[in-house]
């Protein structure tokens, strides 16, 4: 069995060197640490789980907090990409994950009373909603935690740049020439919603688009029959908009169906952008044009934001906003007149 000595002999770092890049503490430099990694990776080596607990007063385990508003779970293709990227710059460092359940022993608990029982190090909250009281419970609590996709004071935060993300779809659409712009929203109750709505009307209105109401239509949460049933509502007005702009890809492609269904076609009669570049959005027809969420960063950066709290046990409401960008495919159609926008 590969010890902790076999690694310090191959890579010429001391055994206490070792044993910080393994519990990931602050005073190892990269170099060192990417070399000591590298050599655990290629050795086999698996530190003895009790020993480590003693000797370190962890759990070596980080529960996970996963909700969700289309009730299918891990199948969600935004969540599902962040959390295996959170999960993979945890596992490096020997961390477990402990996915959330309100069951103890047959009595219901809340995640806070059901964390606390676990003796997780630290939870790592993935939420598109505000009002979950017992979330907000766990953020004001003791435990380190960090909270992917919300706002909250009292959590450290990682967030991708949803208000540039719609300035960004917007400042695309008028620089096709689209002047009658509409948009398919996230529910009201969702952050993520709340955000590329007020990008939105901030953007149209800096552009100086008069939004009439009726442009604005609830999507609910960010589902493709929401994205279906909005659309209908936008193809019943007497005057249609050239552009529409979606707040996730699964509304944009539920609307592209029902411009196909109402006879219409995506990009010839309306323009269509969405917001996440799921994997599927390359592979409608039309391709869609999107504003990417980088899932691989959002994980990434909450890791290390929850790690940094474990390894100094100090709580951080530190906020880390990620940005998006343009991805420009085929759902989006110039104007004959087409105009610049303004710098």
């Amino acid at each position: 069995m590969v010890t902790i000595y076999d690694i310090a002999k191959k890579t010429g770092y001391s055994v206490t060197t070792v044993s910080k890049a393994l519990n990931n503490y602050a005073d190892v430099s990269q170099k060192a640490r990417k070399t000591i990694l590298d050599a655990v990776e290629e050795m086999g080596y698996l530190p003895n789980s009790h020993a480590r607990t003693l000797t370190t007063k962890k759990s070596w385990t980080i529960g996970v907090i996963f909700i969700e508003s289309l009730g299918i779970g891990m199948k969600h293709p935004f969540f599902s990409s962040v959390i295996e990227s959170f999960r993979k710059n945890v596992e490096i460092f020997g961390y477990d994950l402990l996915f959330a359940s309100r069951m103890i022993n047959n009595q219901k608990k809340s995640y806070l009373e059901q964390f606390k029982y676990r003796g997780v190090d630290g939870v790592v909250i993935v939420s598109s909603l505000f009002n979950d009281k017992q979330v907000k419970e766990l953020m004001e609590s003791t435990i380190p935690t960090v909270v992917i996709d919300l706002h909250s004071s009292e959590s450290a935060v990682v967030k991708s740049d949803n208000f540039d993300g719609s300035y960004k779809a917007v400042d695309y659409l008028y620089s096709l020439g689209h002047r009658t712009m509409a948009h398919i929203a996230g529910h009201a109750t969702t952050f993520a919603g709340q955000e590329r709505l007020n990008g939105f009307l901030t953007s149209t209105k800096s552009l100086g688009l008069d939004i009439q109401d009726e442009y604005i239509v609830n999507g609910d949460y960010f589902s493709r029959e929401g994205g279906y049933e909005a659309m209908k509502k936008l193809l019943a007005l007497p005057h249609l908009p050239t552009a529409v702009y979606a707040a996730g890809d699964e509304l944009a492609i539920g609307a592209m169906k029902a411009i196909k269904d109402a006879g219409y076609s995506v990009p010839e009669d309306f323009s269509i952008i969405g917001f996440d570049d799921i994997d599927i959005a390359q592979f409608v027809n039309p391709p869609l044009t999107t504003i990417r969420q980088n899932t691989e960063a959002l994980g990434k950066e909450a890791a290390e934001l929850l790690l940094r709290q474990i390894n100094s046990r100090q709580k951080m409401n530190d906020s880390i906003v990620v940005p998006v960008e343009l991805v420009i495919r085929d759902s989006c159609k110039a104007l004959v007149q087409t105009e610049s926008s303004p710098s």
